[in-house]
């Protein structure tokens, strides 16, 4: 009995009692975080699905009408699948909600649909909801704007300027728009002939001095001697990619001669030899390589006014809708077009 209780007050015993009990409290520790981990998951794995699945017309409208959720939240929910490019999910919330929803937002609710269709690509149905609020509210600027957008993405364009007229009574600025739509208006009228359609757009550029891009790109598509006569060398590095894409027998050799820009573009490209150095760092680095290896330009577009970045010119921004906001970001990149080409004289 007394060697028990040496042995039970020897310290090696201590030792290995608090080991042992250190290992039962992490080993049931371990298993139960895991146990609450897993459970953890599974309830959030069911609670995402709810997001995944809306429910059924029936079962949408059968919760809106019980007025569980308050139709902000209905609206917050059916925002975030229209920022997340759901727009089925949208329409299915916003229709819902004009249904059975109170009378309150409605044509908040209703403005929101007609741009989800829209956005969604549905034009004719966008135009017709846009229709049924300035029937109601036509002093409705954020309506008229989509409105004027339907009817020009649907080369409507007469109907597109006719929109112009409240909007300007409701004093916003749509002198970039009236000169854009009288624009497309006029290229896409297919009775109207090239040389006409010609004449008239220098006039407009003539007498209004926006929208270069635009312009130049179909002078330069048609008559290359006409753009050159008309061309605002200030505007230049505007339409840098239009100028790059020129033709060599396109090339006014005057005009390039005279201007800095222009003499280093047309170096960089190798087309003249006028200019030594760019204050513009890829065409300096064109210059002075000067064909040496297998480089190009290539470019890109943000709208100034949202900060998108575009692979593609544009006139309108897709993003914020702006006019004329395009700015050329110029990249260097390998000349594939070279390589090609190269390649076909090898087997020559």
């Amino acid at each position: 009995m007394n060697s028990f209780f040496i042995e039970f007050r020897d310290p090696l015993f201590g030792i290995i009692v608090f080991f042992v009990l250190v290992f039962v409290v992490a080993f049931f520790s371990y298993w139960w975080a895991r146990f609450r981990t897993k459970e953890d998951h599974r309830h959030l794995d069911k609670f995402l699905r709810g997001f995944r699945t809306l429910p059924s017309k029936g079962e949408l409208k059968v919760l809106i009408s019980k007025g569980e959720l308050p139709e902000k939240s209905w609206l917050l929910l059916a925002h975030s699948y229209f920022k997340n490019g759901d727009y089925e999910k949208c329409i299915e919330i916003y229709s819902e909600l004009l249904s059975v929803g109170s009378k309150k937002n409605y044509r908040e609710t209703l403005f929101l649909l007609g741009r989800t269709y829209f956005r969604a690509g549905f034009l004719e149905r966008a135009k017709e909801i846009f229709l049924k609020i300035l029937q109601n509210n036509p002093r409705t600027p954020q309506a008229l704007a989509y409105l004027l957008l339907a009817y020009e993405y649907m080369r409507e364009y007469s109907l597109a300027l006719e929109v112009l007229e409240p909007l300007d009574e409701l004093k916003k600025d749509i002198k970039k728009d009236s000169v854009y739509l009288r624009i497309l208006a006029l290229l896409n009228d297919a009775k109207i002939s090239t040389d006409d359609k010609l004449k008239n757009l220098v006039e407009i550029y003539k007498e209004e001095r926006i929208l270069s891009r635009m312009v130049f790109e179909y002078l330069f598509s048609k008559d290359a001697n006409l753009a050159w006569q008309n061309l605002d060398v200030s505007k230049c590095e505007m339409i840098s990619d239009v100028l790059w894409r020129l033709d060599k027998k396109d090339l006014n050799l005057d005009i390039i001669t005279q201007n800095g820009y222009l003499r280093e573009l047309y170096t960089a490209r190798g087309d003249v030899d006028l200019a030594k150095s760019s204050s513009v760092f890829e065409l300096d680095v064109l210059i002075n390589l000067n064909k040496k290896t297998n480089a190009t330009l290539s470019f890109e577009y943000i709208c100034d006014n949202c900060k998108v970045l575009a692979p593609f010119a544009f006139n309108r921004c897709s993003s914020c809708h702006a006019i004329d906001t395009s700015r050329i970001e110029i990249n260097l990149t390998k000349d594939y077009h070279r390589n090609f080409s190269e390649e076909n004289n090898s087997f020559q």
